[in-house]
């Protein structure tokens, strides 16, 4: 069987009349519709340029010669079947699933033609499944960018009536549970009419999936919108569909609390000017949430002549506002100043959300400086 499907772009509310510029170029003769030649309009009647009505954009699909039909957002093929796609423009660009992209075997090509872009799958199978997508190409000389704005999408099942799942080489899969963003199981079908369901495997039972905490998309998987540490665990996902019933790859999540935000250090010295031979301490401190690693780095005066990192570290819970939270604090010691380190302390602390600084400086009085003159 060869399935045809047809991206077109066409106004639905009135004619839309090309470009001027470009409507001489896309005939041969070099006139316009109205027999005309392509020069100059007469100053007497300018011509009032208008905007026209936003194209519809829609697909269709070819199922016999010359018969089409208008399909949504998704589409079932039978694996094994060649797939053709076509996309009004010139040029076109083709967006596909990932495992079309680092493997395809010479199954897929594509080739521009004066009008449309076509993009045909041969043998299509199971682990194909996903979604295709024509991005119309806007071009200035020979410099070309796609409009994603206007790309024409399609999620696409080739359906297998032995493969529920799309296929994966992967046994089990680890997937971070984020406290601070929504986490995908892609436990995805290959038949849109598939019952999934999700399991966990210790101790086994069915999650209940509410559409709140836990929701299902035939085209993405599970979805679990705010991760909270008893989603953690070993979870796998069941397709039944007539008398065949199949379970994915194995996810194992792993609960890891995201802070909502990098720190905030702030740095304090024990000291502004301190004098040559005297101690000094720069002190580094965050004040974030809980069970949330910090780390900090260091850059001082001294790196430039080696002097070795000296510091102290503590991590204290205080209340802000009516909550628990974590002081972190880290001390530079600095024993016996030199002149050598005058100059400016930064302090870096950085957690999985990203990393911010402060600094000071800090004045060294030489000795010359700090010992009176003796009285004549």
């Amino acid at each position: 069987n060869k399935h045809w499907l047809l991206f077109q772009l066409d106004g639905m509310c009135q004619k839309v009349e090309p470009d001027p510029k470009t409507k001489a170029e896309k005939r041969p003769n070099g006139k316009s519709k109205s027999g005309k030649g392509s020069g100059k309009t007469p100053a007497s009647k300018p011509k009032v340029k208008t905007t026209p009505k936003e194209a519809q954009t829609y697909l269709t699909q070819v199922v016999n010669k010359g018969r089409f039909q208008k399909v949504g957002d998704t589409l079932t093929v039978q694996a094994g079947d060649t797939l053709e796609l076509r996309c009004k423009g010139n040029p076109v660009q083709w967006a596909v699933p990932a495992y079309l992209e680092e493997d395809d075997e010479g199954r897929l090509r594509t080739v521009q033609h004066e009008r449309y872009g076509t993009l045909i799958l041969a043998n299509a199978t199971a682990a194909d499944t996903g979604e295709f997508t024509c991005y119309p190409m806007y071009c200035e000389d020979k410099d070309c960018r796609k409009q994603y704005d206007k790309g024409v999408k399609v999620f696409i099942f080739f359906s297998d009536p032995q493969e529920l799942f799309v296929p994966s080489v992967d046994y089990y899969k680890v997937i971070q549970l984020r406290t601070n963003w929504p986490t995908v199981l892609p436990c995805q079908v290959t038949s849109p009419q598939a019952k999934v369901t999700l399991h966990r495997e210790f101790p086994p039972l069915e999650v209940k999936v509410d559409g709140l905490e836990i929701s299902f998309d035939v085209k993405k998987g599970f979805t679990i919108h705010r991760p909270k540490q008893y989603h953690a665990g070993s979870l796998h996902c069941v397709a039944s569909l007539g008398n065949l019933r199949q379970s994915s790859t194995t996810y194992m999540l792993i609960y890891v609390n995201y802070p909502a935000a990098p720190p905030f250090p702030a740095i304090q010295t024990s000291f502004d000017t301190v004098a040559v031979g005297k101690n000094l301490q720069v002190t580094c401190t965050v004040i974030g949430e809980q069970d949330v690693v910090v780390d900090f780095t260091w850059e001082y005066p001294g790196q430039k002549i080696g002097r070795p990192l000296y510091t102290q570290d503590s991590v204290q819970t205080v209340q802000v506002d009516g909550q628990n939270r974590h002081r972190t604090q880290i001390i530079l010691l600095v024993d016996e100043v030199r002149e050598v380190d005058q100059g400016t302390y930064t302090c870096t602390a950085q957690n999985l959300e990203g990393s911010r600084s402060a600094s000071t400086t800090v004045k060294v009085q030489s000795a010359r400086t700090t010992t009176k003159p003796k009285k004549p």
